[in-house]
């Protein structure tokens, strides 16, 4: 691929995921809304069940409340969240397809997120999985992107920085920075 052509191979591996999980999100959150009566649980496997639950809050209902301004400060912290989205993105090179994706499905769950705040006040979800009487807190598709979204940007960072420690150009750096330092030409670390 050209060189000029990377800037657009980069921003496209991020808008699709993120297209795509935005419309994902949406509609479905559009169907739960539609078609689960708020005070009812649809059993659909042993483990998962389909409820409707509307979030004020943060992450697992954190900080819920019913203030006046709720679902605007919320919408604002999470519109703020996407500022390190954006300093990533810009820092990933063109060929890191992987952390560019994972930040495109990050930010399509926030913008997912964020519209609901501004519709409803709330974040719909309505994802229950349980394990007998142990619920784990009902989610939605944006929430699971933005999971796999960031366990994957960890991932990836993970193995860029065993990447850069193990390139040669480190190995040989330090051992140069080592060898002057015994000679007494550079003064060594303590470390």
């Amino acid at each position: 691929m050209s060189s000029r052509n990377e800037p657009l191979a980069k921003f496209l591996w991020c808008l699709i995921p993120a297209a795509l999980t935005l419309v994902l999100d949406l509609g479905s959150k559009a169907l739960a809304v539609k078609w689960i009566d708020p005070l009812e649980t649809l059993e659909l496997a042993p483990f998962f069940n389909l409820v409707l639950a509307f979030n004020s809050g943060a992450a697992f209902s954190l900080f819920a409340g019913d203030g006046p301004y709720q679902g605007l400060m919320m919408s604002g912290i999470a519109a703020l969240s996407m500022l390190p989205l954006i300093w990533f993105y810009r820092q990933a090179r063109s060929n890191e397809r992987g952390a560019v994706v994972s930040l495109g499905l990050v930010a399509g769950g926030a913008l997912g997120n964020i519209v609901d705040r501004l519709r409803y006040k709330a974040v719909v979800d309505f994802l229950d999985f349980h394990w007998g009487p142990n619920h784990w807190p009902a989610f939605n598709l944006a929430d699971a992107a933005i999971c796999v979204g960031l366990g994957s940007l960890i991932l990836f960072s993970l193995k860029a920085a065993r990447r850069l420690s193990d390139s040669p150009s480190t190995r040989r750096g330090l051992k140069r920075k080592k060898e002057r330092a015994a000679s007494g030409r550079v003064r060594a670390d303590k470390d």
